[in-house]
């Protein structure tokens, strides 16, 4: 899928531009509640003070919280099975929406209608372009897993990273390696480092061939490395010394190195994209699907999305947002440097196929945890 609609912004001095919440319409039948689903912690915290305390004050509408996106595919099967959705709107990655979606459990949207135009009258569709991978799925966020790596390997001998095959080079860049212990991402990082061009990374990994060759490159460092399950492992291990490089998600890493102050840098190079946005639960009431609709508009226009990144290191999923991108709230340092989407982080990207994955998910699971294991 093509990401290039994000990458040719960065952040500049723009003149205000009207905003949506200036003109937001009157929610008609509409619920005075609603509960909204993400994640917690900081990405929570961005939503609260990027969205939600903001629409709650143009509308008055009480919003209750709850941060049960991790588990938001087995709870909205459940709640849909008991015929008792209580969820209004959910925040879930992309490869969620898909699964939501294809079980018919989330709403299909018509973009155009349902979202805000940008601010030059270009379409929603266009705006948000290639991200919108599902009809059900609203993206807010371009996230990356990508590395972090300490600046002060004496080993290295002054040498710094600049590739991703560079995680495979134990010569020159001795030391641990902290990667997810799942096969997402490693094989995809395996492969283009065993030569394969990044084109045709899914067309090799189907085949038992293909996925024989990521295993045998992983092979190569598998005992220099360190497994991890939660992305706040990577950046502990970082401080720590305990790994010299490592992968997790770009907004852990920005916390290590920009609020705590680390000596690590970012590896930007094959960083793997992924998304996260908003679904609207089927089968909602009117006034409960009305509210949620209201709201959507008004949390995916084009000011609003820039307006999350002040406070979490995630590039905007809307093209016309990224211009409006500016400083950290609270650090008062231009956010625009520190995005995956920047074009300067984005020179060589790589995103995920989700579909394929849904595919073969299961059994490479496997065969990732009995290789593992060995």
């Amino acid at each position: 899928m093509k990401i290039t609609h994000l990458l040719g912004a960065t952040a500049i001095a723009l003149v205000p531009l009207a905003t949506l919440a200036e003109d937001l319409p009157p929610c008609d039948n509409c619920a005075d509640t609603m509960t909204i689903v993400s994640w917690g912690g900081a990405y929570s915290s961005s939503q609260l003070k990027a969205y939600h305390e903001p629409y709650s004050k143009l509308t008055g509408v009480s919003i209750v919280n709850d941060e049960s996106s991790n588990e938001a595919v087995a709870k909205l099967r459940a709640m849909a099975e008991a015929g008792n959705v209580s969820w209004d709107v959910v925040d879930v990655v992309a490869s969620d929406a898909i699964r939501l979606c294809d079980e018919g459990l989330a709403r299909e949207m018509d973009f155009n209608e349902e979202l805000a135009a940008a601010p030059d009258g270009t379409s929603a569709e266009e705006d948000f372009g290639d991200l919108l991978v599902s009809d059900c799925f609203i993206p807010q966020i371009v996230y990356s897993t990508t590395f972090g790596y300490r600046t002060d390997v004496a080993e290295w001998n002054g040498r710094e990273p600049d590739d991703i095959c560079d995680v495979f080079d134990l010569e020159n860049f001795p030391g641990k390696r902290s990667l997810e212990k799942r096969p997402i991402n490693n094989m995809e990082w395996a492969l283009l480092c065993d030569g394969v061009a990044k084109e045709d990374v899914y067309d090799v990994l189907e085949t038992e061939e293909g996925q024989d060759r990521a295993f045998a490159k992983l092979d190569t460092i598998k005992d220099s490395v360190i497994w991890w399950s939660a992305g706040a492992e990577t950046p502990q291990r970082l401080a720590d010394g305990e790994a010299v490089m490592g992968s997790t998600y770009n907004g852990r890493l920005f916390s290590l190195i920009e609020e705590q102050g680390q000596p690590v840098k970012m590896l930007w190079d094959a960083q793997v994209f992924d998304l996260d946005g908003w679904i609207i639960p089927a089968g909602l009431p009117e006034d409960r699907l009305n509210r949620a609709l209201h709201y959507i508009m008004f949390a995916t226009d084009t000011q609003r999305l820039a307006d999350q990144a002040k406070f979490i290191s995630y590039g905007p999923a809307r093209a016309s947002s990224a211009p409006l991108v500016g400083k950290h709230a609270d650090l008062g340092i231009d956010m625009a440097p520190h995005m995956p989407t920047d074009p300067a982080n984005a020179k060589n990207t790589f995103l995920y196929n989700y579909e394929w994955w849904a595919d073969y998910r299961d059994d490479l699971d496997a065969k990732f945890q009995a290789w593992i294991a060995k």
